[in-house]
């Protein structure tokens, strides 16, 4: 089992229909939102249990958790294929152009969940996380994503350059971001079917990784620091997509 905690992501969960096992609220935590997330609990057949904020602490292992956590069920990922097919259903069919995020060796899962909260927000079609060296949707991740990580169609797979290979298969085409690339992120066409691969924190993209991609673009900065915090990075990034895409009449 999880502990999700934070307002956001029991909300969200309860909100996507996740299975629950119970619902724990901290002895004295009062407010509208506790008490509507209270009754949308017992309306959905989850048990509530008041507890202390000490056992809270412990089970959420942070202060952090606004006075309410739940037991779920782990996240439940999909597979690649079912990810494509969702986005990109067979030729004929009218579909919006797939915005698909790829992240390369993401290990902390704050990092992720802000990647995730941003990717929702931007209308992103589905994100893919390798299964080694890298964070998975982690209760801290689902904290910091408040609730997104719901709602996005998230797929992890053994080998991220053998997906890269598959997006391609399908029509997309790959762009990489690498604070090296001499081109700048907004030089590109982010308008038809895409993936956008980041690297993890500290490492960047790795060279097998790069080499898959069609272009690599870098965010400019100033001043002695060279990149961006990578889910920041992908913030940026993501809206020059949803800025071209609104731009051509294209919806996210």
């Amino acid at each position: 089992m999880n502990v999700l905690y934070g307002i956001h992501a029991v909300e969200q969960a309860l909100a996507g229909g996740r299975p629950l096992e119970r619902l724990l609220v901290a002895r004295g935590r009062g407010g509208r939102r506790a008490d509507e997330l209270v009754k949308a609990a017992r309306a959905a057949n989850v048990p509530v249990r008041f507890v202390s904020r000490e056992e809270l602490d412990r089970l959420a292992g942070s202060p952090d958790h606004q006075g309410v956590a739940a037991l779920a069920g782990a996240k439940r990922y999909l597979d690649l294929e079912d990810l494509i097919a969702q986005a990109l259903p067979p030729s004929g069919q009218a579909q919006e152009p797939a915005l698909f995020l790829l992240l390369d060796g993401v290990e902390d899962p704050r990092n992720l969940g802000a990647i995730l909260r941003t990717a929702y927000c931007a209308g992103v079609s589905g994100v893919v996380v390798p299964e080694r060296r890298a964070a998975g949707i982690t209760p801290a991740a689902e904290k910091v994503s408040a609730g997104a990580s719901e709602h996005v169609p998230v797929a992890r797979v053994v080998n991220l350059g053998r997906a890269l290979e598959r997006l391609k298969e399908a029509g997309c085409w790959l762009v990489g971001l690498d604070e090296h690339a001499p081109k700048a992120f907004t030089e590109v066409d982010y308008t038809g079917s895409l993936g956008l691969v980041l690297g993890g924190e500290g490492k960047g993209l790795h060279e097998k990784i790069r080499e898959k991609c069609d272009f690599v673009v870098s965010i400019p900065a100033a001043g002695k620091i060279a990149s961006l915090n990578v889910a920041v990075a992908a913030g940026v990034v993501l809206y020059e997509a949803v800025r071209q895409r609104r731009a051509k009449g294209v919806s996210p």
